[in-house]
Formats: C-alpha cells, sequence, structure tokens
C-alpha cells in the first residue's frame, strides 16, 4: 500500500464537528491516528457550507468516511422560525453532502448521517429496534423524517447509514441540567416517571462509528442507544446518587405542568423530557458490537468522575 492510499484510508471528513458529540469524535479519531477534515461555519474548517459543491467536493475527495452532525440544537421553543430552521438546517446541509458526493472522483466509502431515536412512537409497552420500531408523529418525528430521506434520495452509490441516536452522556451535553435539578434538590420523577429513558456513552458512539465503518455489510438506519433503556424515575434516582450533593437523599418530583411552565422559562420544550424514546440497539448487537458502558451505573460513574462540583453550564439553543 502507497502513501496515498495509507493516507485515503484513515481520513475521515465531519461534518458539525463544533458541537458536543461531533468534539468528541474529532478529538477521539485523532487520538486514534486518523487525519480529520471538517466542514462547518468555523472559519477553521476545512471547508464552510457557504463554500459551494465544488469546495466540499474537494474536501470529501480520497477520503474513508464522511460522518455528517450537522443540525441546529432542538433545545429551544419550536416557534415558526426556530423550527425552520432546525429543519433547513439538517436536509440542506445533507443535500449538499449529496450532490458534492456525486462530484468525487474518489469518494468515501461510507456515509454515516446523524439522525435520531426520537424518530419512533411514544413507547411504553416495548422496545423500538431498526427492524420492528414504529415511526411516530409530530414535529420532531417529520424532521427526522425528512432529514432520512433526503440521505436516502442523495444522488450518490456511496454506502448510507442514518444514525439515529438516543441522548448522549458525558461531560457537558444533555445531561447537565438533569444534574442541576438534582443538586437544587429538584431530582425527583419527571412527569409520571415511568416514561422511558435511551441513552448511550459518548464513547459508545464513537466505538458504534467505528464498528459500522468497518462493516459493509450495514446500511440503512442503526439505533445508536445502549441496550439498558431506564425509565425517567430510575434515571433521577441514579443521577441524585451519583450527582446529587445536598439534594442526594431528597428528590422533589416534577408534574408535568411543572415542567411545561419550566420549559418555557428556559425556552426549550418538555417533550423533550416527557416523550418516552424506548431504543434498542438492534443492528449493533446483532453484528457484535461491545459496549464499553452497557449499562447505566457504569456511564454515570464514568461521568461523575470528570464532573465538577455546583451547577453546570448549560446550553440553549
Amino acid at each position: 500500500m502507497d502513501h496515498d492510499q495509507i493516507t485515503t484510508s484513515r481520513t475521515v471528513v465531519i461534518a458539525g464537528a463544533s458541537g458536543f458529540i461531533g468534539s468528541h469524535l474529532r478529538h477521539s479519531f485523532l487520538q486514534d491516528g486518523f487525519h480529520v477534515r471538517t466542514i462547518g461555519r468555523r472559519a477553521t474548517d476545512d471547508a464552510q457550507w457557504s463554500d459551494g459543491v465544488g469546495k466540499l467536493t474537494s474536501v470529501l475527495e480520497g477520503s474513508f468516511a464522511l460522518i455528517n452532525l450537522a443540525g441546529r440544537s432542538v433545545s429551544c421553543r419550536y416557534t415558526k422560525r426556530t423550527a425552520d430552521e432546525i429543519l433547513r438546517s439538517r436536509t440542506e446541509t445533507t443535500r449538499l453532502l449529496g450532490q458534492a458526493l456525486a462530484g468525487c472522483t474518489a469518494p468515501p466509502s461510507v456515509w454515516l448521517n446523524s439522525s435520531t431515536g426520537t424518530i419512533y412512537r411514544d413507547a411504553r409497552d416495548r422496545p423500538q429496534d431498526e427492524q420492528s420500531g414504529d415511526v411516530g408523529s409530530g414535529f420532531s418525528v417529520a424532521v427526522a423524517r425528512a432529514w432520512e430521506q433526503e440521505l436516502l434520495d442523495a444522488p450518490t452509490n456511496v454506502r448510507k447509514v442514518a444514525l439515529r441516536t438516543a441522548i448522549a452522556l458525558g461531560t457537558g451535553g444533555a445531561l447537565n441540567p438533569i444534574i442541576n435539578l438534582s443538586r437544587l434538590g429538584f431530582g425527583g420523577r419527571q412527569g409520571d416517571g415511568e416514561q422511558r429513558f435511551s441513552w448511550i456513552h459518548v464513547d459508545d458512539v464513537y466505538g458504534a462509528v467505528r464498528h459500522v465503518m468497518d462493516r459493509p455489510s450495514i446500511s440503512g438506519p442503526v439505533n445508536l442507544a445502549a441496550p439498558e433503556a431506564v425509565t425517567n424515575a430510575a434515571l433521577m434516582a441514579r443521577v441524585r446518587e451519583y450527582f446529587g450533593g445536598a439534594g442526594k437523599r431528597v428528590g422533589l418530583p416534577l408534574p408535568a405542568w411543572s415542567l411545561e411552565l419550566g420549559a418555557r422559562t428556559i425556552q426549550t420544550e418538555a417533550e423533550l423530557v416527557l416523550k418516552s424514546r424506548w431504543v434498542h440497539p438492534g443492528v449493533l448487537l446483532g453484528s457484535e458490537y461491545a459496549f464499553r458502558f452497557p449499562d447505566l451505573d457504569s456511564a454515570l460513574a464514568d461521568v461523575a468522575h470528570n464532573t465538577g462540583r455546583g451547577l453546570l453550564p448549560v446550553p440553549l439553543g
């Protein structure tokens, strides 16, 4: 294998590398000796979305894999403006990448495009896997379906994978507001507490991405979620145990009406907490992916080891 082939096989392109998951993937790939090119909105990216299809094609040319994580945060109120931004930030970037890939003479062998585990219905009766899961309804589901359709319709024969990702746990990110509630003494169940909470440790996001990249037989939707989904009540109890501080023993419950009120106050949507997301990693388990953090206790213990005391920063959309 010559130098160019070695470089190609160890080069990945990450679109949307500035977010919580993207930053972690970029760091992990670099740590493992990969070359990383990025597409985004920063001056330091190898290409920006405004550069046009030709520039995107040049960045993708000769790489081994494309990982697209671009999309506006959903932690916001769903006004017409923000709803349009959420949809366009996903579909338009995916469409541009498809056009860019169509122009490559040496395209990557695989395109992993972000999607979301919230594409499934509010499920409390059984887990939702890639084969038997039921697609739900509502705004978030409509966005996910449009997002995946853009991937499917893209004019390229590159292997395509839709990463239906559950809540990613790590230092920072989606866990911070839950930790803050616990530390303020409001770490009890949210709503009736019976809604399922599917999650994945951010290290397993990277591990699963590597796993899928290296298996040409895997295409289509892939659920990125740990095998153990827990109820909201169980989640909050474990968060109190690992992060609660003074609120460890007492966790006041938050009924649905209070969550709706609080969501309006901090400019987000209560659906992010109240919807039951029971996402099962059928494809990963069927292809013998070994989770580093298969259960919530091991994941929370790892996050706690790297989390400071006091209230934590919570970025809003």
